[in-house]
């Protein structure tokens, strides 16, 4: 079997690079941050107070492994976490200030890493590279552990 011909392995090809250039952008950078911190970051800043379980279901992770993640990120000073007044058992997210600034360096470093990702294509082929994985992520997201 060739496994060039499997989306599959392609996919997980695909995933390792992508990893390794944002690993890479990032340590140029002097930011320590993770493509999951990274995505959790954005995603506390374009919804604040939003809680874990909302997060996790948002960048499609693990709810019981998001918290891990939301402790780093507190531990580095970029979040904060607080009891709901609605649920205390739920912490509401709020970026503070230096995540606020780790985001405003860290934003084109990502670009960056996300252009040299695809360089190789014309922009019509990114398009469609996207809307591709896109298709295949909206119909089938529900059979991974974290859902849609």
């Amino acid at each position: 079997m060739n496994l060039k011909a499997l989306p599959g392995h392609l996919a997980r090809r695909f995933h390792q690079i992508s990893n390794a250039l944002f690993d890479q952008e990032m340590r140029e950078a002097g930011l320590p941050l993770t493509p999951i911190q990274y995505a959790a970051l954005v995603a506390i800043r374009d919804n604040p107070e939003i809680d874990q379980v909302t997060l996790a279901g948002l960048i499609a992770y693990d709810r019981t492994t998001i918290s891990g993640v939301i402790d780093r990120l507190a531990e580095k000073g970029l979040i904060a976490r607080v009891a709901s007044s609605i649920d205390r058992r739920a912490k509401l997210l709020t970026l503070l200030d230096e995540g606020s600034s780790v985001l405003a360096v860290a934003d084109p470093v990502v670009q960056r890493s996300q252009e040299r990702l695809v360089q190789c294509l014309a922009p019509s082929e990114v398009d469609q590279l996207n809307a591709l994985l896109g298709k295949v992520v909206d119909s089938m997201g529900n059979v991974s552990r974290t859902g849609r």
